[in-house]
């Protein structure tokens, strides 16, 4: 890749009689928005129009094809290089946004995840291991039944409880409030294990509403948050995590709206625009994510370019405390499990405790392969 070039990959449905056509036409939508024959000025041509790198069939009538674009076109703008990605061409039904490699110098400018894997490892003192986590759910609950669900899962010694991604300023359960009685919870579980586990409080709301929130769980000794890039806006969300000075766990809440490839979005770009760790639907759960796409997020999370720092796989839907270990077989030890509704399912608090040992108990207890 040339330092003055983003690549673009695309997946094309045209017949391949029309092909050349068609990439021409998707070449110059995403930039100058005119013909080439309509370009009358040399200095347009020469620095705002990309070029073909290659074309390559994937099936009938189906074709990968990677375009290189001037990062002139960008402005050093986030929002920008979205629209260069996949602005006018999202609305046309036949492309989706395949893959995506930024230079470096863009990479650093958008600053990538801030702790990233060591971050978060360091935050939760988790060494050697993959990190557990569950989730404060379902939406509805009082806040004192939300801290009486947390402090149960503090007491079973999970890594990490974040709230639901559902959970907002609810007048029955305020956001305030929650992330008091919650933290609280978790002060008064680790008297007992020994550990605090690490709350994690959803933001969701405007921007204004999700920085006073940010101040708010500041001020609370919130340690990390949670964050749906998609409902915020990737650029504001690029703009919010570079001042939060806390790791940011990210939901893909809202990321299958668009045409794009998930390993693209959630392995490349989420990660890209800042965030340490990124939730996405595990194989075999209730969404339709298959094996080799969660291990393409989980590697595109991991190993990066070298400009930005490596994130923290987060896996999530469909994990049960049985088949923990061939879920850990898949992923290793840079991962944080998430379980929710096996654990939550329980009937009563003892149960949920019991299973939520059991889960831990056997994250603990893997041995990963060499």
């Amino acid at each position: 890749m040339i330092d003055d070039e983003i690549e673009v990959v695309y997946r094309v449905r045209t017949a391949s009689s029309g092909l050349d056509a068609r990439i021409e036409a998707l070449l110059l939508e995403q930039t100058v928005e005119l013909k080439r024959e309509a370009l009358h000025t040399a200095h347009v041509r020469q620095h705002f129009v990309g070029r073909v790198i290659a074309t390559d069939p994937v099936g009938a009538d189906e074709f990968l094809v990677a375009i290189a674009q001037p990062t002139d076109v960008v402005a050093g703008d986030p929002a920008q290089l979205l629209n260069v990605l996949f602005g006018n061409c999202s609305l046309q039904p036949d492309v989706e946004l395949e893959d995506v490699r930024v230079p470096p110098q863009m990479e650093r400018a958008l600053c990538g995840p801030r702790f990233g894997i060591a971050g978060l490892r360091q935050l939760t003192g988790v060494r050697g291991r993959a990190l557990t986590a569950s989730v404060l759910k379902p939406i509805g609950l009082s806040v004192r039944e939300t801290a009486s669900l947390c402090h149960t899962l503090a007491l079973s010694g999970l890594d990490v409880i974040k709230d639901d991604h559902g959970l907002a300023n609810h007048s029955y359960c305020p956001f305030a409030d929650r992330v008091r009685v919650c933290l609280a919870a978790t002060a008064e579980a680790a008297d007992t294990t020994g550990r605090r586990t690490l709350y994690v409080p959803n933001l969701i709301g405007s921007p204004a509403t999700v920085l006073h929130q940010a101040r708010e769980a500041n001020e609370l000794g919130v340690e990390a948050v949670l964050v749906s890039p998609m409902l915020l806006g990737l650029p504001f969300f690029n703009e919010f995590v570079r001042d939060l000075g806390r790791p940011v766990i990210a939901h893909p809440a809202f990321g299958g709206a668009q045409r794009i490839n998930p390993v693209a979005l959630l392995g490349k770009l989420f990660p890209l625009f800042g965030a340490d760790a990124v939730i996405f639907p595990n194989a075999g759960g209730r969404f339709s994510y298959g094996p080799a796409v969660c291990a393409g997020i989980a590697r595109a999370l991991r190993a990066p370019d070298a400009a930005i720092a490596p994130a923290l796989p987060v896996p999530a839907g469909g994990i049960r405390t049985e088949n923990v270990g061939a879920v850990l077989e898949s992923y290793g030890a840079d991962t944080m499990l998430l379980i929710g509704g096996s654990l939550l399912e329980s009937p009563d608090a003892k149960t949920l405790l019991l299973r939520s040992r059991q889960f831990v108990e056997a994250v603990h207890a893997f041995r990963y392969s060499p």
